[in-house]
């Protein structure tokens, strides 16, 4: 069956930020919290005003030979080392066996902007990059997925960065997920740690297409970083500049994602990673006994800066001052905190990135594609509820007069004259006109509801047609994207990832529905 992409506004969506809708729209009050919009004529700017000295290359490069040691049919990594090479970079949790389907949705748009930058820019590389989020210490976040209409969890009791731990138990959760997990199961099973298998698997699935897989933990790439870590954990120099952009995005009527810290780093070693803060003239470390004196906190930013790792605050920085990058590629969460953050390289001066929304998308099969047919009912109508999906089926299907519009259009007008009646009695009735008014529409509302309830029963097959196609496609009420994992659909399409690549348009800001 060929494959079919329907492409719809992500307004009618009904799951994103007026800030994210409003960036993506390039309103005009949002231009001054970034600094190019993600358009390929933009591209030339942003490479020119990127700097990245050959040590930098160097290190990068090396750090990265380190880390893909035994693997078969590496990328091209040394590219990297030639000034005419940038990443275009997406990144994630190590959420087990990929997590959610939009993690892999991140990482094709990376690929397929790479590829769209080498055919407008020839003369220059673009790699792809997959920047792990080795560091973070959230397993609650990361230990489950839903797979085949179930979910699955890793029973665990380590602690402290998540890409440090140990793989235990992972394998046998793979052997019970069918041929399409089995090279998890292979990843699992031979490697050390949850960073190096994530590495592993995702080398399988995108390392054909040139992706390159970093793991940022690690002591040669934060020596870079000192200056950063210096200015921060003694300076606060973060804290003011995101806050007070944070407070101007917020004057404008929107949300904010983050808030920065005082010292917007954390204490990482075996087993933990807690925040640092500052208290009695001594660095402490939160929820133990460690604490440093200024002395001690600068010999470790000089000789083990891997004990230091940056949050939310600054690891966009962090990301930026290791890699010769020129896009980032986020969800609807992670491109608004972003928006916070430019005062901060404005500080350390290093170039501000595009910020690109990656690529959002649906996976319909040809059973629901056909339940779908049957219905009458279109893509957008699919992402109402499934209460107004019945109804709008009901009213397009029943030969009843279910509305009562009209009615209450004449209610309305009815108490046009009764209010002016009442005004003209007693200027006090008014509110109470208004009131009896009000209340009068709402039962109307209420009736028609009930007659369409009704209605309903005579179209009980369709009905549970309707809860059945609902619950496949958005699982517990929310998107699949955000719920399901890949390997069901790599069992019945094992060249999906293809199949991605071939459809989805990295700089198409819109929501993907794929047949396949």
């Amino acid at each position: 069956m060929e494959t079919d992409c329907q492409k719809l506004p992500l307004e009618k969506i009904g799951a994103f930020s007026f800030l994210f809708l409003d960036y993506i729209n390039k309103a005009e009050d949002l231009k001054p919290f970034y600094g190019q919009f993600p358009e390929i004529e933009n591209f030339k700017s942003l490479i020119d005003n990127k700097e990245f000295s050959s040590a930098k290359r160097e290190n990068l490069v090396s750090e990265l030979h380190k880390q893909y040691d035994g693997l078969n049919n590496k990328p091209n990594i040394d590219l990297l080392l030639t000034d005419n090479t940038f990443t275009v970079t997406t990144g994630h949790q190590l959420n087990i066996f990929t997590g959610p389907l939009y993690i892999i949705f991140k990482i094709v748009t990376a690929i397929n902007l790479a590829k769209k930058l080498k055919k407008a820019y020839p003369k220059y590389n673009f790699v792809p990059l997959y920047w792990m989020a080795t560091e973070d210490h959230d397993l609650e976040e990361i230990q489950s997925f839903r797979a085949f209409g179930k979910k699955h969890k890793w029973e665990t009791k380590q602690t402290g960065a998540v890409g440090r731990m140990k793989t235990d138990g992972l394998a046998e959760i793979a052997k019970t997920l069918g041929k399409s997990a089995e090279f998890f199961e292979e990843a699992y099973r031979n490697s050390e740690t949850l960073g190096e298998a994530v590495l592993k698997y995702v080398h399988h699935l995108f390392g054909a297409y040139g992706l390159v897989t970093i793991d940022a933990d690690s002591r040669v790439l934060k020596s870079q970083f000192s200056t950063v870590m210096q200015d921060d954990i003694f300076n606060n120099s973060a804290y003011e500049l995101v806050n007070n952009k944070t407070a101007e995005i917020e004057n404008l009527g929107y949300k904010t994602q983050i808030r920065p810290r005082e010292i917007n780093f954390f204490y990482l070693d075996d087993s933990l990673r807690e925040r640092i803060v500052r208290a009695n003239n001594r660095f402490e470390v939160l929820n133990t006994d460690l604490s440093f004196s200024e002395q001690e906190m600068k010999s470790i930013i000089e000789n083990e800066p891997e004990k230091l790792s940056p949050n939310v605050v600054l690891r966009p920085l962090y990301e930026e001052w290791i890699l010769p990058n020129l896009a980032c590629i986020g969800g609807p969460f992670e491109v608004p905190y972003w928006l916070q953050l430019k005062p901060v390289f404005d500080h350390y001066k290093e170039a501000f990135p595009a910020l690109i929304p990656r690529n959002f998308g649906l996976l319909m099969d040809e059973k629901s594609k056909d339940n779908l047919e049957k219905l009458r009912l279109d893509y957008e109508d699919i992402f109402k509820t499934t209460d107004e999906i019945k109804s709008q089926y009901v009213k397009e299907h029943s030969d009843k007069s279910l509305s009562l519009a009209e009615e209450i259009k004449q209610m309305k007008d009815l108490y046009v004259s009764l209010v002016a009646k009442a005004e003209n009695i007693d200027s006090t009735l008014t509110r109470t006109s208004n009131a009896f008014e009000k209340k009068s529409i709402d039962l109307m509302e209420r009736l028609e509801k009930k007659l369409i309830r009704a209605e309903k029963n005579n179209y009980s097959e369709a009905m549970t047609r309707i809860e059945k196609l609902r619950e496949h496609l958005f699982p517990g009420g929310g998107l699949q994207e955000r719920k399901d994992n890949v390997i069901p659909f790599l069992e019945q399409k094992p060249d999906l990832i293809k199949i991605l690549i071939d459809s989805f348009d990295p700089l198409d800001y819109s929501f993907n529905v794929l047949s396949i």
